[in-house]
């Protein structure tokens, strides 16, 4: 697992105060079982700061809560209790204003309109927004430099390929230059290449125009490269808030060294020896020929394993692996059942 690569946020972030305050933010639903109803609270005394400039991975298993709360932060939905501000406005009730400081990218629904050239969905999106024409150009211009829309600008949305269409929509949510990018599973679906420039270009968004990000995915790729805070919500609750090195400390998560020998070597952990106390041995391929050590990193460094190993094997070739986020996610939620 590789670290965030984002810088901390930017001096340039529009205005004062946090981007998104909620205090105790709930959401009940009466749902059908059987012939009964009964009370489901999908969101559960929710309290949360993001300053602007901040990039919040908002994580968790399906049915925990993330879009419950995406559409109490937008004013789609109304909290059953509890208190939010969006951008200091309220949601509910000054959502049109809200509207203009909030960009959303859900990544299942689409804002263009189907059979329209793209160039015509941007124009359209700037009236709604009351974009000037220099405006709507200059930022319609750099967006597509960006993003790299110049050859299908002209295409109705309906002939785009999924990553053509996803780039403009990132653009659609980001035309009128909001101050909080909401990007709900903004990169489902797509190959490779088309999320790394995706995530280029939502880096390098943040940089030059200080944009806070709250993200929601099932892709923990999306959240390392992007993210430098990491909420995770189980049932509702809020169950860890803080960076990914500390996500992975909080639930006891190993790394894991790698090492390539010059010969098959036995188990590298037997018998005990100075430096490898605590490490566990994995696996073993071709005869031992490469081995797998698991250690926590709270308790020693990969350096001082691979020395330990040294002193038994000649390495010719090693990695160490991060803890794999998912994982980490369910001993989160683990711990806190």
């Amino acid at each position: 697992m590789s670290s965030a690569i984002m810088s901390s946020p930017v001096s340039s972030a529009i205005g004062k105060g946090p981007i998104i305050e909620a205090n105790g933010l709930t959401r009940e639903f009466r749902v059908r079982d059987g012939k009964r109803r009964r009370l489901l609270t999908a969101v559960d005394g929710l309290t949360v700061r993001i300053e602007p400039g901040e990039a919040v991975g908002y994580i968790g298993a399906n049915g925990a809560g993330k879009s419950t709360t995406i559409k109490m932060l937008t004013g789609i939905l109304v909290p059953t209790a509890g208190s939010v501000l969006t951008c200091g406005l309220r949601p509910v009730q000054d959502r049109r204003r809200l509207a203009r400081q909030v960009g959303v990218v859900f990544g299942q629904r689409s804002q263009l309109w189907w059979d329209l050239p793209v160039r015509e969905s941007f124009r359209i999106l700037a009236a709604i927004h009351a974009l000037t024409r220099t405006q709507e150009s200059d930022r319609t211009a750099e967006l597509v430099d960006q993003l790299e829309m110049g050859d299908f600008l002209s295409v109705p949305v309906r002939q785009l390929s999924l990553g053509q269409r996803m780039r403009a929509e990132i653009a659609a949510a980001l035309l009128h230059s909001p101050r909080l990018v909401i990007l709900d599973e903004p990169t489902i679906g797509l190959d490779v290449l088309s999320k790394q420039r995706l995530r280029e270009f939502l880096v390098g968004e943040r940089r030059r125009h200080g944009t806070t990000l709250l993200l929601t995915t099932h892709d923990m790729g999306d959240v390392e490269r992007l993210c430098d805070r990491i909420l995770v919500i189980d049932h509702g609750r809020l169950a860890y808030d803080g960076d990914l090195p500390g996500l992975s400390r909080t639930a006891g998560a190993e790394r894991v060294l790698v090492v390539d020998l010059a010969a098959p070597m036995p188990d590298l952990t037997l018998p005990p020896a100075p430096g490898l106390d605590g490490v566990r041995h994995l696996s073993s391929e071709a005869g031992g020929l490469r081995q797998r050590l698991a250690f926590d990193a709270e308790r020693t460094t990969a350096a001082k394993v691979l020395a330990a190993v040294s002193e038994k094997a000649h390495v010719l070739d090693l990695t160490v692996e991060e803890p794999d986020i998912e994982d980490v996610v369910r001993r989160i939620y683990a711990v806190g059942r």
